[in-house]
This record gives C-alpha cells, sequence and structure tokens, in this order.
C-alpha cells in the first residue's frame, strides 16, 4: 500500500490570503507592490538567486506559491519567513516584476499582527525599548570608533539619551510594546508561550 505525503485537504486552505497580502502590503507600498504577488509564475529566479537560500530554508518562491494557493497559517507560523534579510536580490532578477522583498515584509507585518513573533525577535525589540537600538553599542565598538577617530558614542539615542523618551513613546502609541510583549514600567519582556 502507497503512502499518502503532502495531501493537501481544501478545507485547509483560505481563498482570499492573497487578497489580504495585497490589501494590507497596499496601505505601506501601494497596491501595484503589492498585487504583484499574484503575477508570480514559480520560475525560482528568486529562490536561485537568493543568499539566504542557499543557508537556510527560505524558499522564496514556494513562499508565494502557498500565499496565491491560501496556506494562510502555514505562511504566518513558518520560522522560514524571517530567513529573509531583505538584500532585494530577488526582487531585481524576476522577469514578473514581483516585488518579492516588500511582498515578505508584508507577510511578516500579518505574522507579527497575529502572534506569530519569534524569541529572538522580541529580544531585539526589547533592546529599541531600552536603548534606541536593535543592537545596542558595546565596548568593543566603543574603542572601534575611538580608533578610527570618530567619536565613541554615534550620534543617535547613545549620544542624546532625551530622544529614547520619544522612541518609546512612539512604540507605545504604537502598540508595539503589546505585540512584542514589552512590560514599559518593569523595562523588560513580559513571559509569552512561545
Amino acid at each position: 500500500m502507497a503512502i499518502i505525503k503532502n495531501v493537501v485537504s481544501l478545507s485547509n486552505l483560505e481563498k482570499g490570503f492573497v487578497d489580504e497580502v495585497i490589501s494590507t502590503g497596499a496601505k505601506v507600498f501601494g497596491k501595484e507592490v503589492s498585487s504583484t504577488v499574484a503575477l508570480c509564475i514559480q520560475c525560482g529566479c528568486c529562490t536561485g538567486s537568493c543568499p539566504s537560500s542557499r543557508r537556510t530554508a527560505l524558499k522564496t518562491r514556494m513562499l508565494f506559491r502557498e500565499v496565491i494557493f491560501g496556506f494562510r497559517e502555514k505562511v504566518l507560523s513558518s520560522d522560514d519567513l524571517w530567513f529573509c534579510t531583505t538584500c532585494y536580490t530577488c526582487y531585481e532578477r524576476c522577469p514578473r516584476g514581483v516585488k518579492a522583498t516588500d511582498i515578505v515584509r508584508i507577510i511578516r507585518n500579518i505574522a507579527v499582527r497575529e502572534g506569530h513573533l519569534g524569541k529572538k525577535h522580541r529580544i531585539a525589540a526589547s533592546y529599541v525599548f531600552k536603548t534606541g537600538h536593535a543592537v545596542p553599542i558595546n565596548e568593543e565598538v566603543k574603542d572601534i570608533r575611538k580608533e578610527l577617530g570618530m567619536s565613541s558614542l554615534p550620534p543617535t539615542t547613545h549620544s542624546y539619551p532625551e530622544a529614547l523618551d520619544s522612541v518609546q513613546k512612539i512604540m507605545k502609541k504604537t502598540g508595539f510594546d503589546q505585540i512584542v510583549g514589552f512590560d514599559l514600567e518593569k523595562m523588560e519582556l513580559k513571559e509569552v508561550k512561545l
């Protein structure tokens, strides 16, 4: 008896997912960009030219196929979605003009909105809340900056700590603290079951 793998049940598909991606993206990039996802012909130029796909499970072509077919939950909960480095190589090479990197960013926005945010991303966001930077400066970088004849601190919230208050206000006003699960009073991440 043959074993059938990867059987797709139509009841698991959400036909409107591609429309959701297009309408969500239209708010940020414009519909002329977000609607390009529907132009994908599955040629594989995006995946073949992707530096990340050589080392990770990211396959942009497959991601777009899953969006078009309506594999909403699979796409939004996939760790692969976060392997894109937004280098825009796929964007430049697509023969159909699919704005692949922007489409990935749109899908990520939907994923975050629905609570699909990995622990490492939450930690990076917590650094932004605490310091104004996803990667705060350390002593080694300060020393290197001095050796190069630069001030030890860049002209950011590191040099202007009063600006950090503005960063935190923006993040609170946009609800990002709730999305990330960050307690602004304690200045730490809340425990979230992942």
